[in-house]
């Protein structure tokens, strides 16, 4: 994919990418809350919700409140944990795993030197960095993901960091919802916009 590439997915957007990382940083976020936080108008805010719930990376609560009043709407990022788990993020993850299983049997390739966990953690992760415009590369010998040349090269450098972080929080929900001992561990730093490589790690 050249450095040009449209990124796709949940952060094909810029101001999608601080409403993520609003929520990353906190759950339970109010649409007041990133409004204020973001200065986009409030029904801005709510269609961008609508596609992170809708691709399984935001989740919706409704308020308790011991008082009267109407309970608010409550957002925040898909973890993969029990409390913040999105159904459509399960069904994505067991529709990579059922597509790899065809892949791998078609091609007779062996699952993954991880295990058999690993390897369903694998497929979730791969699927999600393509459907985001990457075209990821994993090396289990150096436990690493190649994502260069990346697609969100030209974007403003001040914005990289937000961005790097985002993803990364994002694939990290995604090990967690498949299940297994892989976790993302950080964005390596790079020498050069184009370049990305995601460090992962075996979990205790």
């Amino acid at each position: 994919m050249s450095s040009s590439a449209v990124a796709y997915g949940p952060i094909s957007s810029y101001s999608r990418v601080r409403i993520l990382h609003l929520v990353q940083t906190r759950a339970e976020r109010t649409i007041s809350e990133l409004c204020e936080a973001t200065g986009l108008h409030a029904n801005t805010i709510r269609e961008h919700l609508q596609r992170l719930i809708e691709g399984g990376y935001v989740i919706q609560t409704t308020e308790h409140r011991t008082t009267r009043g109407r309970p608010r709407t409550l957002y925040s990022a898909a973890t993969g944990m029990p409390d913040a788990s999105s159904a459509v993020a399960r069904d994505k993850v067991a529709e990579a795993a059922r597509r790899g299983d065809m892949m791998r049997r078609l091609l007779a390739e062996p699952d993954s030197q991880l295990g058999r966990e690993a390897t369903y953690q694998l497929d979730a992760l791969v699927e999600h960095l393509e459907e985001s415009g990457f075209e990821p590369v994993v090396d289990e010998t150096t436990m690493t993901v190649e994502l260069s040349p990346c697609p969100h090269a030209a974007s403003a450098p001040q914005h990289r960091p937000t961005l790097c972080q985002v993803h990364l929080g994002l694939m990290q929900g995604v090990l967690t919802q498949a299940g297994g001992p892989l976790a993302a561990d950080c964005v390596l730093a790079a020498q050069r916009p184009a370049e990305c490589t995601v460090q992962l790690r075996l979990t205790a």
